[in-house]
């Protein structure tokens, strides 16, 4: 067990409050992974001093010497890489190749920071008057607020840290509460590399008190969120008040449409990846299964039995498919949703209860669970689970499925399972979702493209690549006339 304090001006700082929270493995809930601060608003203010001290030193350094920080804590990160992966595991559960994966995602995107600093440019365009040019650069904006979720511990904190500090903005970072230790170690990383004090703080605490305090600081200049779609509102609601800038990543009611002439084995196998991958505790898992009537008898047989062969167990083992959920309250949650879809007359294929055996006896541990014959308008079809829990819907034909597919508040991913080219770009055309896959599942995102959704999936933000940049900074157009007269654009009119 390790006791981490809040990092402050390149320094590690006990809270003023004098309160404390536990950090526990949900596979085994006797083991305390860390302690922490529950930081109150003077210990925020603290950081926010630190980041208003730093910026101006720190966004007057040349994008590509920023950039090279960012190359050397990648290389740091893969040094680490192994045991970062085991505490992200033992911190919120997911199995241990899923947590390489994660803390490999944020090595590339740590990567891609470390070239987009010799190459992030602007626009040069031509004037309509003589002895005149126009062009366009891109600036920081000042000290930034990120609040980060649970589900990918290093993945999205250096989806938001590593574009927001090379585009020379400084920051403070309120890592969840079920996953704080990965980020306090992150930011270690990126000490060590040479990134300079106060740049980035990371203060510890409930949304409560260090989120909404970041909301309500008139020295943050933007907020970048990833969470519920509900508190994404909150955000965007107090956000607007002020005009700060503000980037939501939400929510997702993700659908896989398998056709009649899909390969139904590799949409099998994208299916279990896409629903039970980090026990459904992703915002592009998979939760509905829709299958075109011809082969749906078929393909919930094989789903059936497919599930049933998963085995659950503590992320650390290498053998285990499906670790817990994050927390008890989780579980819970993901169970009412069972008793839900039950009432509401689905079909219960396998799953739906808590699994406590052998060495699941201490986690957080629940059955992956299929629901057959689910319509659209039941609840477990529309609303986020954020757990193992998948709906299949049976789809009359493509335009049905299409249908169906689009029939939520949510937008985030989707993916179609077909061999028939023409159906395939049809989808791609009318899916109302930010990310589409043509026979690959709904979870897979790479750092060098853009994430996020449509509708209540976000505000139209895209993380991941050069568009993540484009949320960290400010356009800025500039004029240079060298005529050495008063020149009036729309008025004067040149003559050859």
């Amino acid at each position: 067990m390790k006791q981490y304090k809040n990092f402050i001006d390149g320094k590690s700082i006990d809270s003023s409050s004098g309160r404390t929270f536990e950090n526990r493995n949900p596979a085994d809930w006797d083991e305390v992974v860390g302690v922490f601060p529950k930081s109150n608003i003077d210990d925020l203010n603290k950081a926010i001093d630190a980041a208003k001290k730093a910026y101006p030193k720190w966004r007057s350094v040349p994008w590509p010497k920023r950039s090279e920080i960012m190359r050397r804590a990648a290389e740091i990160m893969i040094e680490r890489k192994e045991e970062a992966a085991r505490l992200m595991t033992r911190e919120m559960g997911k199995v241990i190749k899923e947590t390489r994966g994660d803390y490999q995602e944020g090595i590339d995107t740590a990567l891609y920071a470390g070239a987009e600093g010799r190459k992030y440019y602007g626009y040069t365009l031509p004037s309509e008057l003589p002895n005149k040019t126009c062009q366009t650069r891109r600036d920081p904006l000042g000290v930034w607020g990120l609040i980060t979720p649970w589900n990918f511990p290093v993945a999205i904190p250096t989806w938001k840290i590593f574009p927001c500090l090379t585009s020379g903005n400084t920051a403070i970072i309120k890592p969840a509460t079920d996953t704080p230790a990965s980020v306090g170690e992150l930011a270690i990383v990126l000490q060590e590399a040479g990134l300079p004090n106060g740049v980035l703080n990371v203060v510890y605490g409930g949304g409560s008190e260090i989120g909404e305090g970041l909301l309500n600081s008139p020295d943050i200049v933007g907020v970048s969120f990833t969470g519920s779609s509900d508190i994404g509102k909150r955000i965007g609601e107090v956000c607007g008040k002020t005009l700060k800038r503000c980037s939501l990543e939400l929510g997702g009611k993700n659908g896989q449409v398998v056709l009649r002439d899909a390969d139904l084995e590799l949409a099998l196998e994208g299916a279990i990846w896409g629903a039970f991958g980090t026990t459904g505790q992703r915002c592009t898992a998979t939760s509905r299964l829709i299958i075109e009537a011809p082969v749906y008898d078929k393909f919930i047989e094989m789903l059936k039995a497919r599930v049933e062969k998963l085995k659950l167990g503590n992320g650390l083992n290498e053998d285990a498919d499906v670790g817990p959920l994050v927390n008890e309250a989780q579980r819970e949650s993901i169970h009412s949703y069972v008793e839900i879809g039950l009432k509401q007359g689905a079909r219960l294929l396998t799953g739906g209860a808590i699994y406590d055996e052998g060495e699941c006896k201490k986690g957080w541990f629940y059955k992956p669970t299929v629901f057959a014959d689910v319509t659209p308008d039941m609840r477990i079809a529309q609303e986020e689970i954020f757990g193992p829990v998948l709906s299949v819907i049976k789809a009359k034909d493509f335009d049905d499925a299409l249908r169906i597919l689009n029939g939520t508040v949510y937008g985030l991913s989707s993916s179609i399972y077909t061999n028939d080219l023409n159906k395939a770009h049809k989808a791609i055309e009318m899916t109302e979702t930010g990310i589409v896959y043509i026979n690959a599942p709904t979870i897979g995102a790479e750092c060098h493209l853009p994430f996020g959704g449509m509708k209540e999936t976000g505000n139209g933000h895209r993380e991941g690549g050069w568009t993540a940049y484009e949320i960290f900074t400010e356009i800025k157009t500039i004029y240079i006339d060298y005529s050495g007269a008063l020149q009036k654009a729309q008025i004067d009119t040149w003559n050859q």
